[in-house]
């Protein structure tokens, strides 16, 4: 069993202690830098406001980036289901239609 990593992930100027599996490594800092350059991104174009009205931007933000692609893939199963279901269908049609022809 291996041991868990210890990082420290720097979000907008605060350092956090996480102890994580080392395959999430590379995840853990990746989505840090993107919560980061969002805040400065925030910062730059509102200076009159503080820290944590640009994390809970930031986290609008993405939060509803993720319920998009939810959606999006919600609606890909549909399409998948949907031509499964017409394979079905025909298979059904093609087989009447040969029960009626004999």
């Amino acid at each position: 069993m291996e041991e868990k990593l210890s990082i420290r992930v720097n979000i907008a100027d605060r350092y956090y202690p996480l102890k994580i599996e080392r395959e999430d490594e590379e995840r853990i800092r990746k989505a840090a830098k993107l919560i980061n350059d969002k805040v400065f991104q925030y910062k730059t174009k509102y200076a009159d406001k503080d820290i944590q009205d640009f994390m809970a931007m930031a986290a609008l933000q993405f939060v509803i980036r993720l319920i998009e692609m939810e959606e999006k893939t919600d609606e890909s199963n549909l399409v998948e289901r949907l031509q499964k279901l017409n394979k079905v269908l025909d298979e059904f049609l093609k087989a009447e239609e040969s029960n009626i022809n004999n």
